[in-house]
C-alpha cells in the first residue's frame, strides 16, 4: 500500500505520466532480443515439456476413460447380481409362504385329528358314564319295586301262616302240571 501511494506521489511531482520514445534507453531491444533467444533455444526443451504433458494429458484420459468403461461393466454386472439376487429372494418368499401353508395344513390337520381323537375319547367316557347311571337308577328302581312287593306281600300275606300255605298249595299246582 505504501508503494502504491508512492507512485502516486512521483506522477504528481514529474508532471503526470509519458511514453518514453527513445527504443535504447527503454531497454526495448534489449527485451525482444532475450525473447528471441529464449523462444529459439528453448523452443525444443518447451516443446519437449509442451509434448510430455500433453502425452500425460492424453494418457490420463485413456486411463480415465479405460477406468469409466471398467466401472460401466462393473455397475451392469453389479445391477445384474441384485436383479439375480431379488429373483432369487422373490423364490425364497414364495418357498416360505408355500412351507408357512404346508405346515399350517399340518397343524390344522393334526389339530382335527387331536379334537376328534379328545371328543371320541370324551364321548365314549359319556356314553360309560350314561350306561352306569342308567345301570345305578334301574338298580333303585329294581330295590324299590322289591321293597314295595315285600310291603305288599307281607300286608297280603299277613302272617307266616298264609304265606307257607300260599307256597304249598302252589306247589302243588305246579306238581300236578308237571306230571
Amino acid at each position: 500500500m505504501e508503494n502504491f501511494d508512492q507512485i502516486f506521489t512521483l506522477i504528481a511531482e514529474h508532471e503526470g505520466i509519458g511514453l518514453n520514445t527513445d527504443i535504447l534507453e527503454t531497454g526495448l531491444i534489449n527485451i525482444i532480443a532475450l525473447v528471441a533467444i529464449l523462444v529459439y533455444t528453448g523452443r525444443d526443451f518447451l516443446g519437449s515439456i509442451l509434448e510430455a504433458r500433453k502425452a500425460n494429458i492424453l494418457q490420463g484420459v485413456q486411463d480415465a476413460e479405460s477406468r469409466l468403461e471398467e466401472a460401466d461393466k462393473r455397475l451392469n454386472e453389479a445391477q445384474k447380481q441384485l436383479s439375480q439376487a431379488h429373483i432369487v429372494i422373490d423364490e425364497i418368499k414364495n418357498e416360505t409362504i408355500g412351507a408357512k401353508k404346508v405346515l399350517l395344513e399340518a397343524d390344522a390337520y393334526q389339530a382335527k385329528k387331536d379334537l376328534t381323537t379328545r371328543f371320541s375319547r370324551a364321548l365314549a367316557t359319556f356314553r360309560s358314564k350314561e350306561r352306569q347311571v342308567f345301570l345305578e337308577v334301574k338298580q333303585q328302581i329294581i330295590l324299590l319295586v322289591l321293597k314295595r312287593t315285600v310291603t305288599r306281600a307281607q300286608q297280603t300275606f299277613g302272617p307266616k301262616e298264609r304265606a307257607t300255605a300260599l307256597i304249598n298249595e302252589t306247589i302243588n299246582k305246579l306238581e300236578g302240571d308237571l306230571l
